[in-house]
């Protein structure tokens, strides 16, 4: 066994259906662990990520939850925080983009994700987590942005929650590291998934991206995989309240 093994354990993957999320679920069941994913329009069964799960000799757990609901979101962390198997591992990776410029904003895309993308993040994670907190161990790894870090042009809720998801990861981990719980993110760069097609297929805004990327090229998905399995691990067992940029260097430009 080494450090980065995570056979026994049980991880929990929002946003699980496709794209990150996916990945991330792909990558933990390859290291080991059993899987929950979470996402509003899952198929129970047959989904991909259940078929990339149970291929890696891991069980897996289907779970429907539409974020932009605070009543399901409550449902699912009481579920989540009082089953006899604990969850070691939760991954926040559920979330949503709306695109328009700032002064057209409207109040609702801003509510929406809002909702989504910090709101739920912090009432799933306040169940889950004290419930670790009182076992004395557990990871949790929220998906960040670079938008985390700077301001993005046309998504201001968005910016909005991914800053505050940065906040929040170190908030948790002040809280959180004195009982052996891990908080940390992932802040991934431009990953070619369906939140970023609109920019896939902007030519002009696809080639400042890619001149800006010193790897040279957009990011994949699976590009996540080592560094959630890193967080996930008792490898990360001494890093706390971060936000790892995977990003093909875009931040070191």
């Amino acid at each position: 066994m080494t450090a980065f093994d995570l056979t026994g354990r049980l991880a929990v993957v929002t946003g699980a259906r496709r794209g990150i999320g996916r990945a991330m679920a792909r990558a933990l069941a390859g290291a080991g662990a059993d899987v929950i994913g979470v996402s509003a329009a899952l198929e129970e069964p047959g989904s991909e990520v259940e078929k990339d799960v149970v291929a890696a000799g891991r069980a897996f757990e289907a779970i429907r939850a539409d974020f932009a609901d605070p009543g399901a979101v409550r449902e699912l962390g009481e579920n989540l925080a009082t089953r006899e198997r604990p969850v070691d591992i939760l991954v926040n990776n559920a979330g949503t983009i709306r695109r328009a410029p700032a002064a057209e904003h409207p109040d609702t895309d801003w509510e929406s994700v809002l909702q989504v993308n910090l709101t739920a993040q912090f009432v799933l994670t306040r169940a889950v987590g004290a419930a670790m907190v009182a076992r004395g161990q557990g990871k949790v790894i929220f998906t960040a942005s670079l938008l985390s870090f700077q301001g993005g042009i046309n998504v201001p809720g968005y910016t909005a929650a991914k800053h505050g998801i940065a906040g929040l990861t170190k908030a948790l981990a002040n809280e959180w590291a004195p009982h052996g719980v891990n908080v940390n993110a992932l802040a991934p760069g431009y990953i070619a998934t369906d939140n970023t097609q609109a920019l896939q297929d902007d030519p002009a805004r696809s080639r400042a991206i890619l001149d800006r990327i010193p790897a040279g090229r957009w990011g994949q998905a699976d590009d996540l995989a080592g560094a959630t399995v890193f967080l996930a691990s008792d490898a990360a067992a001494y890093v706390h309240g971060t936000v790892l940029p995977v990003d093909g260097g875009w931040l070191g430009r």
